[in-house]
């Protein structure tokens, strides 16, 4: 649009031409957005608010007499604030390089000034202090301006050949020195353990290597010499088997022998034993049988021979009464009687002669030989029986 003008966000637009000036200011201030400048009535010219840089090399005494030469950078720029910028238009709107001189030469003023009050050692060793003293001395006349100062940094310091800083730093030298040789002693006795060590490291290595290698030289001759005793010691082991082998079938063939002669000879000889034994004991049992059908025999024929003789011995009796001098009181019962009496008599006769026998026969049964019966039976009479 014809006359609307917007300044950059580095820059600051100053209108003027009208009487809206802020406290007086002969132009309006416009940052961060445009206005409408009304052509060949107002005017609008731009003002910087970028960082701008100034440099200062200047020769300073101290407070001890000696020069040095010092040099420092100054960062600044215009304020931000509407009174920065007005007074910053006002001085260097026509001319804006300007600012970067007037700063190096306000700032070069008050670096002789703080210099001066310091000796070199406080300027060498406290440059932070320099600086700080430089800017708050300088911010007041910096501020009337418009200008900020964001940095102040000394770049160097020199004696101008003097020799003082050197001498002065000649101590710090010689124990920095010293401090270096006895580092650099310190780093090479370390080096030299670490040297030591290594070098026992591999001594101990090489000492474990070899012998390892010599415990695998013997593994390995051990191997070689089982490998070689291995037919050998199979062929003895086989050999030995064999012999267990042998030794097993042999016991064998004994347990089986062993069996046989049990089968064929013990077995056999017990069974002929027992059967003799057997026998023994039943011709024993026969002999024994024998003998007493042999008494009960002789006891049946004994018994046959009385009572075959009985008669005989009844007539006996008979005739020996028929000789003797008998009287019978009472006539045929008396006779009866006396008949009776002597068959009574011969049965106990009898009776007597048969117990007699009987242990006899009794005897006889036990291996005694008992006396056949007459051949021609009963009716022989024994010796003596008509007496």
């Amino acid at each position: 649009m014809l006359g609307y003008r917007v300044p950059r966000p580095d820059e600051a637009m100053l209108i003027s031409g009208g009487k809206f000036g802020m406290g007086g200011a002969p132009f309006r201030v416009v940052t961060g957005h445009g206005a409408f400048v009304l052509p060949f009535v107002r005017k609008a010219n731009f003002l910087t608010l970028a960082m701008c840089e100034a440099e200062v090399a200047e020769t300073c005494v101290t407070r001890q007499g000696i020069s040095l030469n010092v040099r420092a950078v100054i960062a600044f720029k215009v304020g931000n604030d509407q009174e920065s910028i007005v007074n910053a238009g006002q001085r260097f709107l026509s001319d804006q390089d300007q600012m970067s001189t007037l700063t190096g030469r306000i700032f070069a003023g008050h670096l002789r000034s703080i210099i001066g009050s310091m000796t070199v050692e406080e300027i060498v060793t406290e440059r932070q202090k320099l600086a700080t003293e430089v800017l708050d001395g300088s911010k007041a006349e910096m501020a009337k301006i418009g200008l900020t100062v964001d940095s102040l940094q000394i770049q160097s310091i020199d004696d101008m050949g003097s020799g003082y800083i050197d001498a002065m730093a000649a101590p710090h030298n010689a124990a920095i020195q010293r401090q270096a040789q006895i580092a650099q002693a310190q780093a090479n006795q370390a080096a030299a353990e670490a040297q030591q060590q290594s070098m026992r490291a591999q001594a101990e290595y090489a000492r474990q290597t070899a012998i390892v290698q010599a415990q695998y030289k013997a593994e390995v001759d051990r191997a070689q010499a089982q490998a070689a005793q291995a037919g050998p010691l199979a062929e003895a082991q086989a050999q030995m088997e064999v012999l267990a082998a042998q030794a097993e079938l042999a016991k064998r063939q004994a347990e089986l022998r062993e069996r046989q002669l049990v089968a064929e000879v013990i077995k056999p000889a017990e069974a002929e034993a027992e059967k003799t034994r057997i026998l023994a004991q039943a011709d024993a049992q026969r002999v024994t049988m024998q003998a007493e059908a042999a008494a009960s025999h002789n006891r049946v024929a004994l018994d046959r021979m009385l009572i075959e003789q009985r008669p005989q011995i009844v007539k006996e009796a008979a005739a020996g009464l028929a000789g003797a001098n008998l009287s019978v009181l009472n006539g045929a019962e008396g006779l009866s009687e006396v008949a009776a009496g002597l068959v009574a008599q011969g049965l106990t006769i009898l009776d007597s002669v048969k117990r007699s026998l009987g242990g006899n026969g009794a005897a006889t049964g036990h291996g005694r030989a008992v006396p056949a019966p007459p051949a021609d039976g009963a009716d022989s009479p024994p010796d003596g029986a008509a007496g």
